[in-house]
């Protein structure tokens, strides 16, 4: 796990300011701006890799897959800033409006290409915080979910802890559980108005309790799915194979031939959705999705039945 760089049209680059702007281009300078970018993402990795080993592999790819996407968008800015020269260099006379438009929606395109990018350090930020969305189709979904919810019970005591300490010394001075940035928070907080009293309110005990209970839950029940055999069944004569894929976590409906649009809707209607990549429709394996399913196969025996 280290850090790829990827290369930047220097060339392309210089020729791009050159059309837009009078001053020198510095030598080196989009490599140096691509660097400082993508080591905004590096340095996230390498942060995850101390504190949260499990997830260093992970937040590596995210971090490459980042470097990539920007070294792909500033190039792609830099080719969209030679399609057309600005007024300042060309002059007025005889200036291309329509080229100049294109070059603007392109320019668009790009940038909002940019903020997309961008959603990679935040999901970094969400895995190194441990408040990223676990999928349930996560190869370490059940690990994640292990480390969430002994993230979740030691954050519940340390509030109980600290709750007891002020109640006892009507001071946060001296209380060892409380780190200096959640005092800061605490007293923040007071300053303000938001709430009086003791450092966590009851609501704030009772979210995260409420949070235990859900992440406990889902634990049970993903531990349950996982711990099943992938199956599939034949219903020949409605023309599908319905499997539970316990690897994808899905449970899959596969057509003998393309579904009429009313089946689709059918399909639609009970959340499951076309995969092209698998060649069926699907939805996250759950009891819900099981329910789902039957009542899908209850429908297509009616309408084939009218048929």
């Amino acid at each position: 796990m280290e850090r790829k760089y990827f290369e930047i049209n220097e060339r392309m680059a210089k020729s791009a300011h050159q059309m837009m702007s009078m001053r020198d281009y510095p030598e080196g300078s989009k490599t140096a701006e691509y660097r400082r970018y993508a080591d905004r993402a590096y340095d996230l990795a390498e942060q995850i890799e101390r504190e949260r080993p499990k997830q260093a592999e992970r937040a590596w790819q995210i971090a490459t897959a980042y470097a990539h996407r920007m070294a792909d968008n500033l190039n792609t800015a830099s080719r969209i800033g030679c399609m057309c020269p600005s007024v300042l260099i060309s002059g007025a006379g005889n200036f291309p409006v329509k080229k100049k438009e294109k070059q603007n929606a392109a320019s668009d395109r790009n940038y909002r290409e940019f903020n997309e990018i961008q959603k990679y350090l935040s999901k970094l930020e969400s895995i190194l915080h441990g408040k990223e969305v676990i999928r349930s189709d996560d190869e370490d979904a059940i690990v994640l979910l292990e480390e969430k919810l002994s993230k979740l019970e030691s954050e519940q005591e340390t509030m109980k802890a600290v709750n007891t300490y002020y109640r006892k010394n009507g001071t946060l001075d001296g209380c060892l559980e409380l780190s200096e940035k959640e005092r800061r928070k605490i007293e923040s907080a007071w300053a303000h108005g938001w709430y009086q009293g003791i450092p966590y309110p009851a609501y704030a005990l009772s979210n995260n309790n409420a949070n235990l209970r859900r992440i406990r839950q889902r634990l049970e029940s993903l531990k349950k799915e996982k711990g099943r055999e992938t199956s599939e069944i034949t219903l020949e004569n409605l023309g599908i194979t319905i499997k539970e894929n316990i690897e994808d976590m899905r449970i899959q409906i596969f057509f003998e031939e393309k579904p009429e649009p009313e089946i689709r809707e059918i399909l639609k209607s009970r959340a499951f959705k076309w995969s092209p990549s698998n060649g069926c429709w699907q939805r996250q394996l759950s009891d819900n999705a099981r329910y789902a399913t039957n009542q899908i196969i209850t429908e297509l025996k009616s309408v084939l039945s009218n048929d």
